[in-house]
């Protein structure tokens, strides 16, 4: 009697690890497909608005879209957001600023493709960062991760391992480990700080840190004109890609943790190279197919708990 009861009281238990853990996996593919569509949204805008001046507008539509939701909560928690400004001011830097002005930058000199598939390597910093804090990866995720960095390797170099790179891709490893860093900052998070709360006050401080690179822009470069073709950019990265996005991948990391978190965003190239078929018409050969099922294995490797 008494060990039914004790298996009746282990398995709800363990069904809500098992639910949250799936929905986790689920928030960090909401993010990856969305940021996804990113980066043919930045590669559009590359010649028509300068890429601070982007970031920047990016974030303040981002700052209006989560304002409704978020304003109240970041109030209420002022005590505790000033108490962890350093912090926050940190994970700002990494993921606000620095990452987004480099993934536009990015955007002048490389393709969206190449600017998808190069930030698929961020989930092998992630897990670096992750087994110096001191998680232990496991043998089946790690291998779940390397099959699946070996299937983005073979993507980018279009069936080969060796591959050139542009500046623009050097840019794109530089937004890659910016990325990472931010994803491995959220884990330090503190667990009293509502998600909402630090979400509106990282968009604030990282458009407080753009406004002065913003300005000189506008004086040397000049605006750029509101058209279709830029203000819808906008506000999908920044509706979308900013607001949508990073509150999901930061409910994601908070529940299944920046690794595994990191091996769903390998998903990344194949979200990349749908979108290519669906919009652009670019076809897929059997080289890219075995190419994704090397990654869409390795994440079904890698995301998993044990």
């Amino acid at each position: 009697m008494d060990r039914a009861r004790t298996v009746s009281h282990a398995e709800p238990g363990s069904t809500g690890k098992k639910g949250a853990a799936g929905l986790g996996v689920l928030l960090a593919l909401l993010a990856t497909v969305v940021w996804s569509g990113s980066f043919v949204a930045t590669r559009g805008m590359a010649e028509t608005v300068p890429p601070v001046q982007a970031v920047f507008w990016r974030w303040i539509i981002a700052l209006l879209a989560v304002a409704p939701f978020a304003a109240r909560q970041a109030w209420r928690q002022r005590t505790l957001i000033r108490r962890h400004l350093g912090f926050t001011a940190l994970a700002s830097l990494f993921g606000v600023t620095l990452y987004n002005t480099l993934v536009h930058q990015a955007g002048l000199t490389t393709t969206a493709s190449n600017m998808g598939m190069i930030m698929a390597a961020s989930p092998v910093i992630m897990a670096l960062y992750a087994r110096l804090g001191g998680e232990r990866l496991g043998a089946r995720r790690t291998f779940g991760m390397l099959l699946a960095a070996f299937g983005v390797l073979l993507l980018v170099g279009d069936g080969s391992i060796g591959f050139d790179f542009a500046a623009g891709d050097l840019w794109m490893f530089a937004a890659a480990l910016s990325f990472a860093t931010y994803s491995a900052l959220l884990k330090r998070k503190p667990a009293e700080l509502g998600g909402l709360a630090f979400l509106i006050t990282t968009f604030v401080l990282g458009a407080l840190m753009l406004a002065p690179a913003y300005a000189v822009s506008l004086h040397i470069q000049g605006g750029f004109e509101t058209t279709a073709g830029t203000v819808g950019p906008l506000l999908y990265v920044g509706v979308f890609s900013s607001a949508v996005a990073f509150f999901a991948w930061n409910k994601a990391v908070s529940v299944i943790g920046a690794a595994r978190a990191g091996v769903v965003y390998y998903l990344q190239p194949v979200c990349v190279a749908g979108l290519g078929l669906l919009l652009l018409g670019e076809p897929t050969g059997p080289a890219q197919l075995l190419c994704m099922a090397l990654i869409l294995g390795g994440v079904g490797l890698g995301s998993a708990r044990r």
